[in-house]
């Protein structure tokens, strides 16, 4: 089973990077002095395989990390090795998103096409995904639609993170699905704006040039500031995750011109609003 690092497995990856370099070590020592392969000491470092607490139990002792630093760091690992929701389906979440998405408390995306995933009705998000993906079979879209299901639960918790969309105006008129799933789609909208953890803004057409003209993005943010935000763009060649602090801080400061060109909330309600009665 493929693995999928958590905001936990990413932090106990950098914190066992950062503690062979003190040490002055590289890889292959490493590796050699646990007898290991330079490949597996090279996975814990990059979050591409399940940290087993024994592992990091050698690795820290080699290292001489002291507890309670020590107790600390092999807790991360049991719970960075905890399977999450997302697991039951490896078919349907062919990377780390969702696992990161789940843990996050701030959400800021911009999408110039679509409502965003948390954001859609069931109907809309079937006409989406029959489109989008070229699923071969009925079943694998219900699939899908199942899997968004639970992960739109994300917004019912106590601990909801704070989701800000922002979306280009020509999604209102983009008919997906048709003028009634569309409409029901636009209601549902307005409705989850009166959420007090949901911000939604729509960028108009009388902003012509903007910031956003390079694509979709998003951008999540912990409640640790041990954790730093990540940066997430989805492609149809494979997704990308930004962590290096000069990436972050470009696709913040674009995503603040974008949300400064954007109608405010109450505006972008009532522009939706009349999308919603005005839909043939």
């Amino acid at each position: 089973m493929t693995y999928r690092p958590t905001v936990r497995g990413r932090r106990l990856a950098r914190e066992l990077r950062k503690l062979r370099e003190e040490q002055g070590l590289t890889l292959q020592e490493v590796a050699d002095r646990l007898d290991w392969s330079r490949a597996t000491v090279s996975r814990l470092e990059t979050s591409q395989t399940r940290p087993r607490p024994g592992d990091i139990a050698d690795i820290l002792d080699l290292y001489g990390v002291p507890s309670p630093d020590r107790d600390a760091l092999i807790t991360l690992a049991r719970q960075a090795g905890q399977r999450g929701w997302w697991t039951a389906y490896q078919d349907v979440f062919a990377g780390s998103y969702v696992a990161l998405e789940d843990e996050a408390s701030h959400i800021r995306t911009w999408d110039p096409q679509l409502i965003h995933g948390l954001l859609q009705t069931e109907d809309y998000s079937r006409a989406v995904i029959t489109a989008g993906r070229l699923l071969p079979a009925q079943e694998d879209i219900e699939r899908r639609i199942a899997a968004r299901k639970i992960r739109q639960a994300l917004l019912d918790r106590d601990t909801a993170p704070h989701l800000q969309v922002i979306f280009d105006e020509a999604v209102l008129h983009r008919h997906i699905g048709g003028p009634e799933v569309m409409r029901a789609q636009l209601e549902h909208l307005v409705e989850a704006m009166n959420r007090p953890t949901v911000t939604v803004q729509v960028l108009p057409y009388t902003q012509g040039g903007h910031a956003g003209l390079d694509g979709r993005f998003t951008i999540l943010s912990y409640p640790d500031p041990a954790d730093p935000d990540i940066a997430y763009v989805e492609g149809t060649m494979g997704d990308v995750y930004l962590e290096s602090s000069e990436a972050i801080a470009k696709h913040r400061d674009r995503f603040d011109l974008i949300e400064e060109a954007a109608l405010s909330p109450e505006e972008s309600a009532h522009l939706i609003a009349e999308a919603a009665r005005s839909s043939p």
